[in-house]
């Protein structure tokens, strides 16, 4: 069962992302779901989130379309705190991602994978900043 919702993760996941690329232009952009997946060890909710944590934002699914495919509801919750949405400055946003273990465990996989991805000064600043506040109850 576990592998299968990893499964279906990824598979949703690709779909998402088909035709999205990284910041290069070249890379295809599952690679960073991959590489987040990757960084969250065995957990399979972990697993989970992390190839769905850029699918709200980056494509038309929503929340409810997660769940009528069969990602369970606390992954889908977890995804929906990952989603950043537009009106919602950075550290509110962290604060929000923060009271969820679940949804930590992946920003922060979500953050080292950026970081090792040629990020810009900008970009290491913000990252650091992430990092050490989602780190502070750990």
């Amino acid at each position: 069962m576990e592998a299968t919702i990893v499964g279906l993760a990824e598979r949703i996941a690709t779909e998402a992302h088909a035709g999205q690329y990284r910041r290069d232009g070249s890379t295809p952009y599952i690679e960073h779901p991959r590489a987040v997946a990757s960084r969250v060890g065995s957990d399979p909710n972990a697993q989970v989130v992390a190839w769905l944590h850029d699918v709200l934002e980056d494509s038309d699914l929503t929340a409810d379309h997660l769940l009528e495919n069969g990602i369970p509801r606390h992954c889908a919750d977890a995804v929906e705190l990952l989603t950043k949405s537009e009106d919602t400055d950075y550290e509110t946003y962290l604060e929000r991602v923060a009271q969820s273990p679940l949804a930590t465990k992946v920003k922060i996989a979500d953050m080292i994978s950026n970081l090792a991805d040629s990020p810009s000064t900008k970009q290491l600043k913000k990252y650091a900043e992430g990092l050490m506040r989602l780190t502070r109850e750990l």
